[in-house]
């Protein structure tokens, strides 16, 4: 199995409900802890970054 085989299978699991839900669940954890470390002042732009995220990671 060589590097490209394993981008594939990577691919293909973030493509999954479970990797769905695993890739949603790590973005929405990384927002909230930037979030609280800011006091809450760039929320709007961590909101904008999670779904941009989001959709480069997922399928929604």
């Amino acid at each position: 199995m060589g590097i490209g085989d394993l981008g594939d299978k990577a691919k293909d699991f973030a493509n999954s409900d479970k990797g769905e839900q695993m890739s949603d669940d790590a973005l929405e954890k990384g927002s909230d802890f930037a979030s609280d470390k800011t006091g809450g002042k760039y929320d709007e732009h961590l909101d904008k970054g999670t779904g941009a995220a989001d959709k480069k990671i997922g399928d929604e």
